[in-house]
Parts: C-alpha cells; sequence; structure tokens
C-alpha cells in the first residue's frame, strides 16, 4: 500500500497537486477538514463530539481525527494507498498515525514536502483569494500569520520525518504541471 503525505505551507499547492497524484497513482485522498465534514453530516457519534468541540472555538482533539481516519481505513480495505493532506499537523498527530498505520502494516512510504519561497505563497493565496470567496485568503497580514504559524507549529514535523529517511522535499515553485511531475518523479523512484 502506498500511503503519501502531501505537506507545505498554505498556499503550496497541496490540494492541486494531490489531484495529479491520486489520478496517477489510484490513491484515496484522505483530507481531515473533509472527513470532518463528512463525519458532522453524517451525524455520527464522532462528527457530533468534534461538532460540539468546534461550536464552541476548540480544536478536535487527535483521537477523534485518528478514529475518523481508522474508519476511513476501514470502508477502503482495497486501496492502493492513500494521500494525506492537512494531517499530521503535529508531531504527536504524526506519532498517532504512524501506530495506527503499523496496526494495519500499511505504513507512510513517504512525505513529500512541497517548498515554495514566501511571496510566492502570499501571491498564490491572494489569487485563490478572488475565487474562493474566503476572508482569511484576501488580507495579506492573515496570509503572513498562517504561514507563520504554519513554520513554528507544523514544519517541525518534517524532522520527524527525516530521522525516518521518508521525507522528500519538492520544489514546488514553477508551472503546476511541472511540480506534478516533480512529484511523480519522485513516487515512482520510491
Amino acid at each position: 500500500m502506498l500511503n503519501l503525505i502531501l505537506f507545505g505551507p498554505p498556499g503550496a499547492g497541496k490540494g492541486t497537486q494531490a489531484e495529479f497524484l491520486i489520478e496517477s497513482f489510484g490513491l484515496i485522498h484522505l483530507s481531515t477538514g473533509d472527513l470532518l465534514r463528512q463525519e458532522i453530516a453524517a451525524e455520527t457519534k464522532l462528527g457530533k463530539e468534534a461538532k460540539q468541540l468546534m461550536d464552541k472555538g476548540e480544536l478536535v482533539p487527535d483521537h477523534v481525527v485518528i478514529e475518523m481516519i481508522k474508519n476511513k481505513f476501514a470502508a477502503h480495505p482495497e486501496a492502493n494507498g492513500f494521500i494525506f493532506d492537512g494531517f499530521p499537523r503535529t508531531v504527536a498527530q504524526a506519532k498517532a498515525l504512524d501506530v495506527l498505520l503499523e496496526e494495519n502494516k500499511t505504513p507512510i512510504k513517504a512525505m513529500l514536502c512541497l517548498e515554495v519561497e514566501k511571496q510566492e505563497l502570499i501571491d498564490r493565496i491572494l489569487f485563490r483569494g478572488k475565487t474562493s470567496g474566503r476572508s482569511d485568503d484576501q488580507d495579506v497580514w492573515i496570509i503572513e500569520k498562517r504561514i507563520s504559524v504554519y513554520n513554528k507549529k507544523t514544519a517541525p514535523i518534517k524532522e520527524y520525518y527525516e530521522a525516518q529517511n521518508k521525507h522528500y522535499p519538492i520544489d514546488g515553485m514553477g508551472r503546476v504541471e511541472e511540480i506534478a511531475s516533480r512529484l511523480e518523479n519522485t513516487v515512482r523512484s520510491l
């Protein structure tokens, strides 16, 4: 099973590039944001627990998210693999994910980390903001804060996967197709 983490700062193009990887390798996209919305919409026990926390402005705890991922795995036993988008965001989440995947004997094969210059990230998000309707995609101060939070809280996960020889930096600059080609070539070389 080919399990990949697509990683990078806000605006790096993870969502766009995930589509190419899904198509090329027959993977199932696993976005924790999508999972949370699906569980809430289905009014599952986990969805109700998550909604209560989110309605209070609190973060959904790792154990709830891991349980949702576990359910997604169980729903797709025939999968070629999964591409994780937006998860893990902390070393604790990465460790919890490793435990879950080891239970299923399907470890993470690689963390593909899109490396993009800060000004390019800002430009991409502002461009996306013209059509996304998201106010946080239209304010440079908020965008810079999101990038800063990523650098302080999320980027350290790279070291966790470097220690396992699973971290693959990918040049995320250039045309979408060029980046997709770099990602695909890296995955084929694993």
